[in-house]
């Protein structure tokens, strides 16, 4: 069978859009290096921000393939997997009598990452899928557990840059990691639904959020994640209600 010599442009943007987010990861990596900790971080929101693009546009183009799967695969990996257990190893281990401890709980944060990215991969093959897609994830997905993972240092950049826990960091990064491979079934945004007397405070809510990322980016990132680890034993009661 021959292979086309051409393919149409629009084939390719979601990959160039995932192209982009590794960069973005990338270039978090170097100013975390160079000290510029805040700026790294937007770079990781902004991977984030290109990791949700990139599928809609595969969609919307109808341009999905297997080689744009496994691009996005690597790109999360890299993404939510290495560049947040950089940023914390640099921000607030590195030179420190816990650096071995902090290291130790990145390695976990970046296999725990790639083991379950690794089961989503083969849950999406596979004729049988632990959880309904539709309504529910397996695990904390990739792009949460790197804004969970990074919760240390939106503490340290809000007040706490005093405060030295590095043995309850290391023990909340290793949790976080642990939340990606558990089976807790965790709210899936994409199919999320509400009533429609709900819409208005729904948009009202999304607004604040948005304004806040902008205006007090840091403060809202600790709120979005305290919310979201709290929403976890809500989304496994809604779980076990429609398995029944």
């Amino acid at each position: 069978m021959n292979t086309p010599s051409r393919i149409k442009l629009r084939h390719i943007v979601p990959s160039m859009v995932t192209v982009f987010s590794i960069c973005a990861g990338m270039t978090a990596v170097r100013m975390s290096l160079e000290g510029r900790i805040e700026l790294a971080l937007y770079f990781v929101l902004l991977a984030v921000f290109l990791d949700a693009a990139d599928g809609k546009l595969a969609r919307f183009l109808d341009s999905a393939s297997p080689f744009g799967a496994e691009l996005d695969t690597l790109a999360d990996f890299f993404n939510f997997g290495i560049v947040p257990g950089m940023l914390l190893y640099n921000t607030l281990y590195i030179e420190t009598p816990y650096a071995s401890l902090g290291w130790l709980a990145t390695l976990i944060l970046a296999v725990c990452c790639a083991l379950r990215l690794a089961r989503f991969n083969l849950s999406m093959r596979g004729d049988v899928v632990t959880l309904k897609q539709d309504d529910f994830f397996v695990g904390v997905p990739a792009p949460a557990l790197a804004c969970l993972a990074l919760m240390p240092i939106f503490l340290h950049l809000n007040g706490m840059e005093n405060t030295n826990l590095p043995v309850l960091r290391a023990i909340y990064i290793i949790g976080v990691g642990l939340l990606a491979v558990s089976t807790i079934p965790t709210f899936s945004i994409k199919h999320a639904s509400i009533r429609r007397a709900h819409l208005p405070f729904a948009i009202v809510a999304a607004v604040v959020m948005v304004v806040g990322l902008m205006v007090y980016t840091w403060p809202t990132m600790i709120i979005v994640n305290c919310v979201y680890l709290a929403s976890l034993p809500f989304s496994y009661r809604a779980q076990l209600k429609q398995s029944d």
